[in-house]
């Protein structure tokens, strides 16, 4: 019986205390400020994939002229993706459809992007997408920025 109760206890602790490192690990994230919560869907298909599958759910931060995207489901202190603000294209937006309204947050709108080439949906909300728009848009002076 005393094995059984500290076993659970260890458990719980254990549980508790993993819980509590994602908290600080977020807290970390968003202590050098100006970041938002976007989804994020990388090598997507041409055609638009409804199905939900593949999105992850994160924490995007800006860094200069680079966004830094963390999963939040992580204990990695490094970003799990970066997109140079020089190389991002935005190719579209739309809203949420078919299983997707239930991979993402409730207001989110998705916006398809190019990256080097590679294609990426973020998700986001629409006054985290009036920032990210705006961000873009403030490149500095030679930079190209391809906004839609």
């Amino acid at each position: 019986m005393v094995l059984a109760l500290t076993v659970c206890g260890l458990v719980v602790l254990l549980a508790a205390a993993g819980l509590f490192v994602f908290g600080v690990r977020r807290r970390l994230i968003q202590r050098s400020g100006g970041t938002f919560d976007c989804s994020l869907r990388w090598n997507t298909p041409e055609k638009s994939d409804t199905s939900g599958k593949g999105w992850g759910y994160g924490i995007a931060r800006y860094s200069g002229d680079r966004i830094e995207w963390f999963r939040v489901f992580s204990y990695a202190p490094r970003p799990r993706r970066i997109l140079e603000r020089s190389a991002i294209e935005v190719a579209g937006r739309r809203a949420p459809e078919g299983e997707e309204e239930l991979a993402l947050l409730s207001d989110a709108i998705v916006l398809a992007c190019l990256h080097r080439g590679t294609r990426l949906e973020l998700a986001m909300s629409e006054d985290a997408l009036t920032g990210f728009l705006a961000w873009l848009e403030a490149a500095p002076p030679g930079q190209r920025v391809n906004v839609a």
